[in-house]
């Protein structure tokens, strides 16, 4: 069962017990866009921006299982390509823009940088995450907000206090420290905790 996996991050740091219900409606949240269909949208700055695109190097490819595609899904590919390629839940860091980002923030507001692209990607039934150690990028908050109003769903990563980012998440999943490298520490097997269940749940158990 995918909980099991989060039981077992909880009996390797204890500390994360204050979270266990967010990491379980993160899942949740996450589980039911990808089974309807849906993306996740990811951002954040410097390591969180590395974490976001980490995180979604986890879901768009095989994590601790191989993921063969199904023969649907196999369809008329040659058997060298087929054989080769993993199922994969859609994610979109959108550290990944460097063009589109940098020209939005040279012409308009780099603060809005993301939510520019939150905007132009989010479509109902996906979700937004915000990873901020702080709580308080206004980049990442300006997205969040934007995913709000278009109707998506809104994880938040964060420190102990969740920051100004907490009044815009859906679920907030608070890293119980207020140190940035701590926070950053914490965040890693949070997420790959999350890509675990998913990946259970998606594609069988190891």
């Amino acid at each position: 069962m995918p909980h099991r996996h989060l039981t077992e991050l909880l009996r390797r740091l204890p500390e994360l017990a204050t979270a266990e219900s967010s990491i379980l409606q993160a899942y949740e949240i996450l589980r039911d866009s990808f089974q309807a269909g849906g993306k996740v949208l990811l951002c954040g700055n410097g390591g969180s921006a590395a974490d976001a695109d980490h995180w979604a190097g986890e879901l768009l490819k095989g994590f601790c299982k191989d993921r063969p595609l199904s023969m649907q899904e196999r369809g008329t590919l040659r058997p060298e390509i087929a054989q080769k390629l993993q199922g994969a839940l859609p994610a979109i860091p959108l550290t990944s823009f460097p063009a589109a980002s940098t020209a939005f923030g040279n012409d308009v507001d780099p603060a809005l940088a993301y939510a520019q692209l939150t905007s132009a990607l989010g479509r109902p039934g996906d979700v937004f995450v915000g990873l901020s150690t702080s709580g308080n990028a206004k980049n990442v908050g300006a997205a969040a907000e934007v995913a709000r109003a278009k109707g998506l769903p809104v994880i938040g990563l964060t420190g102990a206090s969740g920051g100004k980012l907490k009044a815009w998440c859906t679920v907030c999943i608070c890293a119980p420290s207020t140190e940035t490298y701590r926070i950053q520490e914490y965040h890693l097997p949070i997420y790959h905790c999350l890509s675990l269940m998913l990946e259970e749940n998606f594609f069988g158990q190891k």
